[in-house]
């Protein structure tokens, strides 16, 4: 009986890819990171930093602090929200990572690939953000230069291995944040453990066996665990792979790699003309900084919402119905028509949009049980009605369209249709500013403002510190 290579998985068979993420990792210095990189790192390690505190008491990453706190064992890094308690690196990053990511907060590569339309790729800061955070205290002392030399590695390797694989590993059901943000985990933790070679080869292989995530659990705890598992095995990977621990030296383009069985392939035309560091992702095409927690697919229809509602004084009471319209890159993943909870909440346009009807904005306090599960939240999101628009659909998927129609009890109406330049993305970023306004917003009732100042500070120095690792007590929550 012959074994035949899935049919579907459309890797050269001279691909190297995995030699040259090994290569990348192993060779490359601070002084080859443009500029503009590490301009736009530093507001990532920023608004991660942010992020983490404010995941800090998300019953998410409570639950997994309660978990590591019970399993012990050596310690190596800060387990957040635990005070000075300390665990091994990949528990912490677990932690860490699930933090990071609980408020569906974080960043997100960006894509001018039409196979790649926004959604689909990763969140790409956290996990090798977390790696990088967690490995850095194991050492316990990493300069502010080879901290932010590891992290962009790391961010580097997952963004490419992202963007070069067919977005099939998406619409399949995989959750590329915890899947290919493992290699990103793994990357950061190797630069800085300075592992070599074959070291970097197993590693790789490691991490393509560990990578896993199914976006079923949208809407679910398990989401947000994705990314810390991510950051986990990555370190995990890592630690393996110093220790010796074999796996297979070509693991992302091997006949049964990562890119087949999971992806479907890899897009030949990007091998022939990009490579790792060439361009820096997170320059070119870039990365967004999200304004709103929640799936970034809804953030340019709430921007529109408070726009209307804001130049129109719309109160929530004089609201008779509203009408969302949109396509299916849009319609199909934000898929609850009514939010029950927080984390449905993220993924229903009725939900967020009833968010700025009562209160003007969707902020974290608006992502709260106690706010989504209000007697006022559960029937306006009934007054919202989100409708499949066919020619929206025949514009394609490279931009996030929708308009909304707001109707009045007064018989009158107000309708608009979304700004296609997504507040956040490298068309219209956010300031400097308004990313310290949000990471104010993140600390704030659980950072004091001398705490928050501090981390607000050291973060845009963070290349004048001797010693990076402590980074992780900024961002616990005891500080307050």
């Amino acid at each position: 009986m012959s074994i035949q290579q899935n049919p579907f998985a459309d890797v050269p068979e001279n691909s190297h890819i995995t030699e040259d993420a090994a290569s990348f990792i192993e060779q490359v210095t601070f002084d080859q990171i443009p500029a503009e990189a590490l301009r736009i790192g530093t507001r990532c390690l920023l608004d991660g930093l942010g992020l983490y505190v404010a995941g800090s008491d998300h019953e998410t990453a409570r639950i997994q602090a309660e978990l590591a706190a019970e399993t012990g064992g050596t310690p190596e890094a800060l387990l957040l929200g635990r005070g000075d308690l300390h665990v091994p690196a990949p528990l912490a990053a677990r932690v860490l990572g699930t933090a990071g990511h609980a408020h569906d907060w974080d960043d997100s590569q960006v894509s001018k690939d039409p196979d790649h339309v926004y959604g689909l790729l990763t969140h790409p800061t956290i996990p090798p953000l977390t790696a990088t955070l967690t490995v850095a205290q194991k050492l316990e002392k990493v300069s502010g230069r080879d901290f932010m030399l590891a992290f962009l590695t790391g961010f580097e390797v997952e963004a490419k291995i992202s963007e070069w694989m067919f977005s099939q590993h998406y619409k399949s059901g995989f959750h590329s944040s915890g899947t290919v943000g493992t290699f990103g985990a793994f990357a950061s933790a190797a630069k800085l453990m300075g592992l070599e070679g074959d070291q970097l080869r197993h590693g790789l292989g490691l991490a393509a066996s560990f990578a896993a995530g199914i976006r079923c659990n949208f809407g679910t705890m398990t989401k947000p665990l994705h990314v810390g598992r991510a950051a986990e095995n990555g370190v995990t990977a890592a630690l393996m792979a110093a220790k010796g621990f074999s796996a297979d030296k070509a693991a992302l383009d091997g006949p049964w790699g990562f890119f087949a069985v999971q992806g479907g392939g890899v897009t030949h035309q990007k091998l022939g003309t990009e490579t790792f560091g060439q361009p820096w992702s997170i320059v070119e095409p870039g990365v967004s900084i999200k304004p709103y927690p929640c799936g970034v697919l809804t953030h340019p229809t709430i921007d529109l919402m408070v726009k209307l509602v804001k130049e129109n004084n719309i109160a929530a009471e004089a609201i008779e119905r509203v009408i969302v319209r949109a396509g299916s890159n849009i319609l199909n993943p934000i898929r609850y028509p009514i939010a029950s909870n927080h984390l449905e909440a993220k993924f229903s346009l009725p939900a967020v949009l009833a968010m700025v009807a009562i209160n003007g904005k969707a902020g974290k306090v608006e992502f709260e049980d106690d706010f989504v599960q209000s007697d006022a939240m559960q029937k306006m999101q009934r007054q919202i009605e989100t409708r499949f628009d066919p020619e929206i659909e025949a514009m394609g998927f490279d931009k996030m369209r929708s308009n909304i129609e707001i109707l009045l009890k007064d018989g009158t109406s107000v309708r608009d249709s979304a700004d296609e330049r997504y507040r956040g993305g490298p068309e219209n970023p956010l300031t400097d500013s308004e990313v310290e306004a949000k990471v104010r917003g993140c600390c704030e009732g659980t950072l004091d403002e001398h705490a928050t100042r501090a981390l607000i500070r050291d973060a845009w120095n963070v290349l004048q510190l001797d010693n990076a690792a402590g980074l992780a007590q900024l961002i616990q929550p005891d500080r307050a």
